[in-house]
């Protein structure tokens, strides 16, 4: 029997019984008063053998059935993102990019591919200084780079997978041709880029009815899209990247003054990379190289790791505030350093060394701000973005994430193709001295981080990640804190009220901190403000595997629209 994470209180002794239970296996060592929880607002879900999550309900049920009928990790995970590409086509799609962590069951190796675009060869300096530009538009037809993800669903299919991407396709191609319902969430969506969809007449024809968003349980049909994915599944990947779907996007870049064109569509692939990891709480913890931020999140791991974080209290004012100052210096290298590393040098080893740890943590001043070179997570927004996670009953996992980066990409569709092009291209510098510089042919820089943590033997542990553009990490060090220091349920970890540290230095928090807490917090110059929960807060999933009893349990957040399953 399969079980369905639900928006449903929980009793408070249920929370504390199951809570209890799942410490003990996990930590073993965590004193009473830090493993009584709140109530979550789904249940606990857990189970023996399959057990996923994604940003939406029916991508999560197809990848479930994927898994029931025989098929391993990958073949689910790339049937997830295909139908995630059309029932949360505002967040992610055929027009984007992705990166997959995968770890084989078999030999232990955990495998990362690079499934982002690069930029088109018109994409150089000289081009947006004639036209008086000092950094690439935010949205519009210059933001836009070759589209990785299609390419990515392919490899990773052909090299791991059990299935054929035109079998993996065919849910996704149903839900376009046929229709799904528009969820709160989705019609909410849409109407907050009501203007922006309306300003390209394809968008508009799609996502719009009589000028405003689908109401909640309309059908929505993307019949463009399913006849791409049609074309998709039938030729492979090559049908995007070479041949009429190539020429119309093409042709497209070429008549809107564009940067992209036929040759860099052609010319696309995916690049096998290995992970970057450290060493956290007895766990190692892998993530993305450049050109995203995942060694961000592992230097705020590293940082972390040098206070007594659990002692302080996952809500009180020293916790926040060394984290917050940790990310602040991540932030720092992060920009200074990351990019496409086929065009810069970077200095990952020392980034992500614990020597290196400990100079940047001497930094960290206990009662007050940092006031040098310190960063504040900026550079890549808020992330209109997808995540997903599947762990197959032989062990094989994915960690997945995919996304149009701002809320549907840069504003353009690809005429008759129902293509919406991300605007990936809007995060080059145009500065010639930094290393994220726009050059043709180079990838630009990407706040995606998927993540995975793994036992000291090895085996399986954790798989997590979130949406939230810069974000990312700062959600993602909180989710596992919550789990590894704080003896959290992975649905507890997600729920839990979260920080967020903003532009310009303010720290906007959840309800959750007490008022006291918020005037430390302030008077040790932390700009704090509070906000409901939402989805600039990430929308974390996370799934985990008891060491001890190898039971799966799953956590989807309630900020977006994340659900998950096992059994």
């Amino acid at each position: 029997m399969i079980s369905l994470s639900q928006k449903r209180p929980l009793s408070r002794r249920l929370v504390g019984r199951s809570a209890l239970a799942l410490t003990v296996s996990l930590t073993s060592a965590l004193p009473a008063r830090l493993v009584a929880q709140p109530p979550s607002l789904r249940p606990d879900i857990m189970g023996m053998q399959g057990a996923l999550t994604s940003d939406h309900v029916l991508a999560t049920a197809t990848g479930a059935d994927v898994l029931r009928r025989g098929g391993n990790a990958i073949d689910a995970a790339i049937a997830m993102a295909g139908v995630l590409a059309v029932v949360r086509p505002h967040m992610n799609g055929v027009g984007g990019d992705n990166f997959l962590l995968i770890r084989l069951a078999k030999t232990g190796k955990v495998h990362a591919l690079n499934g982002s675009g690069r930029a088109g060869s018109r994409a150089t300096p000289a081009f947006f200084a004639a036209r008086g530009l000092t950094s690439v538009p935010g949205s519009g037809i210059l933001s836009v780079s070759v589209p990785g993800a299609v390419r990515s669903w392919e490899d990773a299919l052909r090299r791991f997978g059990t299935t054929t991407l035109k079998q993996a396709l065919q849910p996704a191609i149903r839900y376009a041709e046929q229709g799904f319902p528009v969820s709160t969430r989705l019609s909410l969506d849409i109407a907050a880029e009501a203007k922006k969809v309306a300003g390209d007449s394809a968008l508009a024809r799609t996502f719009l009815v009589n000028g405003v968003a689908p109401a909640p349980g309309t059908m929505l049909v993307e019949r463009e899209l399913g006849a791409t994915l049609r074309a998709i599944a039938t030729g492979g990947a090559r049908a995007l990247y070479r041949g009429p779907i190539a020429d119309k996007i093409a042709a497209f870049m070429e008549r809107e003054g564009g940067l992209v064109t036929a040759a860099d569509l052609a010319n696309h692939t995916s690049t096998w990379q290995q992970p970057i990891s450290t060493t956290y709480l007895g766990k190692r913890v892998l993530a993305f190289p450049p050109n995203t931020q995942g060694a961000t999140f592992l230097q705020m791991l590293n940082l972390a790791e040098l206070q007594d974080l659990t002692v302080m209290g996952r809500t009180s004012a020293d916790y926040v505030h060394a984290l917050v100052e940790g990310a602040k210096l991540a932030y720092a290298d992060r920009d200074r350093f990351i990019a496409d590393p086929a065009f810069a040098t970077i200095p990952l080893d020392r980034l992500l060394s614990k020597a290196y740890a400990r100079e940047l943590g001497a930094r960290i001043r206990r009662d007050t701000i940092a006031t040098d070179a310190a960063g504040d997570g900026t550079r890549g927004g808020y992330g209109d973005t997808i995540y997903l996670t599947v762990v197959d009953k032989d062990g094989n996992a994915v960690s997945m994430i995919q996304s149009l980066f701002a809320s549907f990409g840069s504003g353009r569709m690809v005429p008759g193709t129902g293509i919406v092009l991300h605007n990936r291209g809007s995060l080059y510098s145009l500065d010639v001295s930094h290393p994220n510089i726009v050059a043709p042919g180079k990838r630009p820089f990407h706040t995606l981080s998927p993540a995975m943590a793994l036992n000291e033997d090895g085996s399986f542990f954790a798989s997590f990640g979130t949406p939230g553009g810069d974000g990312q990490p700062q959600t993602l060090i909180q989710i596992l804190n919550n789990v590894l220091r704080f003896g959290m349920t992975p649905q507890q970890a997600v729920e839990a009220p979260r920080w967020r540290l903003y532009g310009a230095g303010r720290l906007g928090v959840e309800p959750g901190l007490s008022d006291e807490v918020r005037a430390e917090l302030t008077r040790r110059g932390q700009r704090v403000t509070v906000q409901p929960p939402s989805a600039e807060f990430g929308g974390a999933q996370m799934i985990v595997i008891d060491p001890r009893t190898k039971v799966r349990m799953v956590g989807s957040d309630y900020r977006r629209e994340a659900y998950g399953l096992v059994w």
